[in-house]
């Protein structure tokens, strides 16, 4: 692995100043509107919590990993979603406030669900008695990273609201300037692991990143809920926290094995990439739809 100290630096930094701006870009009652219906939450959440982690099992047996790659997939699998996926679902037209909502409660259930299911996985494939203890710091993290610039940032659009209509379209600009430096500089200091794992584990990790993304999407568009939810549905359950997951497979104090943290390497990189692919095609193909639709 190499040393990430950049990213782990300038991610959060980055990340909080386009919270800000995304916040520029939202009111109360958008929010109050994803509670008054929280039949997409309640898909997220099932889609979170119950069906990546079968999937992701599934695909574990479906390319024969090693019994420690396995438990680094089965560790992203449990990871809630990262929170530049409130970035990527705000370029392509998702429903921000729905991702907002879905990253705090999600990270906070991952205090739960991450430890046990990364603890089954460990006595599952290497019965290992190793014991992840209750991430509260995270979500903590979540709060000052996510929710405390978003919420500065719709309380400068309700002090000043001519100010928050002419940054729209600056922070946009930022935004996907911002994407192309990550992917850069991930793709530079993560060279030497993509070469060295990409062929024993990339495969793997690209498939549970286009079944996340897939499943985050179609599965809430089967289940009724609407295009921008289910957008936004899908960058949250397909960009998962790798940062997290690479922080609890290196700490001493956690797993402390490198090889676990290779699957959230990988896929981190993939889903920079896919992602934004993804956004554009949703982009284009709602932008179509609502071109066709007959007018009364």
């Amino acid at each position: 692995m190499q040393d990430s100290s950049a990213l782990i630096i300038f991610l959060p930094l980055a990340l909080g100043v386009i919270m800000l701006g995304l916040g520029l870009s939202l009111t109360t009652e958008d929010f109050r509107n994803v509670l008054q219906k929280p039949k997409a939450v309640i898909v997220a959440l099932l889609c979170q919590t119950v069906i990546l982690p079968l999937a992701c099992l599934g695909l574990v047996y479906v390319f024969g990993l090693e019994p420690a790659l396995a438990v680094g997939m089965m560790l992203l699998a449990a990871s809630p979603g990262g929170t530049s996926a409130n970035l990527y679902s705000h370029l392509a037209d998702g429903d921000v406030a729905l991702n907002i909502t879905l990253t705090a409660i999600n990270s906070a259930l991952s205090i739960v669900t991450l430890p046990l299911i990364v603890n089954w996985s460990l006595m599952h494939f290497m019965s290992g008695d190793q014991a992840i203890p209750l991430q509260f710091a995270k979500v903590m993290q979540v709060f000052v990273i996510v929710l405390g610039p978003v919420l500065i940032g719709m309380w400068l659009r309700s002090r000043f609201p001519d100010f928050a209509e002419r940054m729209a379209r600056p922070v946009k600009i930022f935004s996907m300037l911002f994407l192309f430096a990550v992917v850069a500089v991930a793709l530079v200091q993560e060279w030497e692991t993509l070469k060295a794992w990409g062929p024993i584990v990339g495969l793997a990790a690209l498939a549970f990143n286009l079944v996340s993304l897939g499943v985050g999407y179609f599965v809430p568009r089967a289940a009724g809920v609407e295009k921008r939810q289910a957008t936004a549905i899908g960058m949250e359950i397909g960009i998962h926290n790798g940062t997290l997951a690479i922080a609890i497979a290196l700490s001493p104090l956690l797993l402390n094995n490198a090889t676990m943290a290779v699957p959230a390497a990988i896929y981190g990189l993939i889903a920079f990439i896919t992602a934004a692919i993804f956004g554009y095609w949703l982009k284009r193909s709602h932008g179509r739809a609502t071109a066709t639709m007959p007018v009364h």
